[in-house]
């Protein structure tokens, strides 16, 4: 069993690579996820002219800071395959598997970054304290499986349309939605507001969700895929 494994998670970590070394090249997705925070960000500070946000109003700013980042770059991962006509080098010569979960990895290596810079930045301009630590960073990884796992197979689905961008954003939304709507309850418990005895319930749905998308992902994404 280790031994099937083996080639398997090899192939994975190349299509991983393979990314990650174009990504180093062109910045292209990385370039188009801070910016685009950064943007909002600086533009969601000065309308709030340090007023001090509620942990619910707060989190929702984050939320969608994130969320609507994610949109503007998640989807080139399969795009750029089709743009650059690799993609149909990468059927012939990496299994399915192995390009959802490279993919896959790529994209989460992605929002995690985008998390780790936005955090610090966001708590500072909007005047934000974080109050649950523990909290804060269990949704924030939670959020970013779910939304990575749900993003890569709907980027693969919409990678051959001619009207990629567009078509991503309505797709993805109303999956996303659900996932939205409990990080941001769980986030307003991290920023010191909510009720902290839901707080369990939250964070298994985080977990179920993750775990469902990816599931369905890597069922779904061969058909998807070869198509």
């Amino acid at each position: 069993m280790a031994k099937a494994a083996s080639p398997l998670v090899a192939k994975v970590w190349a299509v991983f690579e393979k990314d990650t070394r174009s990504e180093y090249r062109t910045r292209y997705a990385v370039n188009t996820l801070l910016l685009f925070a950064l943007v909002t960000l600086t533009a969601l500070s000065f309308a709030t002219g340090g007023i001090g946000l509620t942990p619910l109003l707060a989190a929702v700013f984050f939320w969608i800071i994130v969320f609507f980042s994610a949109l503007s770059s998640l989807a080139q991962t399969f795009v750029k395959e089709v743009e650059t006509k690799t993609a149909t080098f990468l059927k012939l010569t990496a299994p399915d598997d192995a390009v959802f979960f490279g993919k896959w990895g790529f994209n989460l290596l992605l929002i995690l970054l985008l998390e780790a810079v936005l955090t610090p930045l966001f708590t500072i301009m909007l005047n934000i304290e974080v109050a649950r630590w523990d909290v804060w960073i269990g949704t924030s990884i939670l959020g970013a499986l779910g939304l990575v796992s749900t993003s890569t197979l709907i980027g693969a689905l919409i990678a051959a349309a001619g009207v990629r961008g567009a078509l991503f954003s309505v797709l993805s939304f109303p999956v996303l939605l659900p996932l939205l709507i409990v990080l941001i309850r769980a986030t307003e418990v991290a920023f010191g507001g909510g009720l902290e005895q839901g707080l369990g319930d939250s964070f298994a749905v985080l977990g179920a969700y993750a775990a469902i998308t990816t599931t369905a992902g890597w069922l779904l994404f061969p058909f998807v895929w070869r198509e």
